[in-house]
């Protein structure tokens, strides 16, 4: 089974500038991080976009979807900025079907050695290849259906809402 990963930009991949003190973009990390993680999990990597979620239009999240719809793997993790995650993964909940996407990202960059990306690339990998076809966010060791779980700014993770609370309904086709 191939996985495919999308990447996107977000905190994942950004560097800093030790002259201007600014975060910026530059490659993504993602083999390095497969690479010193010991994956031996067969992936294919495609850079789709390098930005910060907060700059992502509705074109972008369009264009992540289409990525979405025509790979050829069932199987797929999209590394991601986390300020607009569920937005994006409703989008790919309205108009992709039969897979398994697992978006997850990071609340430090990987450039700083103490990023929780590592932990939650991995996580997504294991949770991708184990869940059945849907779209979910998997964070700090744990996954969520994307339309039950948001950001907690305040302790810098995130957490499970009831069904209730979710301003998501899920879509039946």
């Amino acid at each position: 089974m191939t996985i495919r990963i999308l990447v996107t930009g977000g905190t994942f991949d950004k560097e800093y500038n030790e002259r201007t003190g600014q975060l910026y973009f530059k490659e993504t990390h993602l083999a390095e991080m497969l690479r010193r993680g010991r994956s031996k999990v067969e992936v294919t990597i495609r850079t789709v976009m390098m930005i910060d979620s907060l700059d992502m239009s509705e074109a972008d999240r369009a264009l992540i979807v289409q990525y979405c719809i025509e790979a050829p793997e069932d199987r797929i993790v999209i590394t991601h900025g986390t300020d607009t995650m569920t937005d994006t993964a409703a989008a790919i909940a309205r108009d992709v079907e039969n897979k398994t996407i697992v978006l997850t990202g990071a609340m430090i960059p990987w450039a700083f050695g103490s990023s929780d990306g590592l932990f939650n690339l991995g996580s997504a990998l294991s949770f991708v290849q184990a869940l059945p076809a849907g779209v979910y966010i998997a964070m700090n060791g744990k996954y969520f259906p994307w339309n039950r779980c948001r950001k907690n700014r305040e302790r810098g993770e995130f957490e499970e809402i009831p069904a209730s609370e979710s301003r998501y309904k899920p879509s039946h086709k």
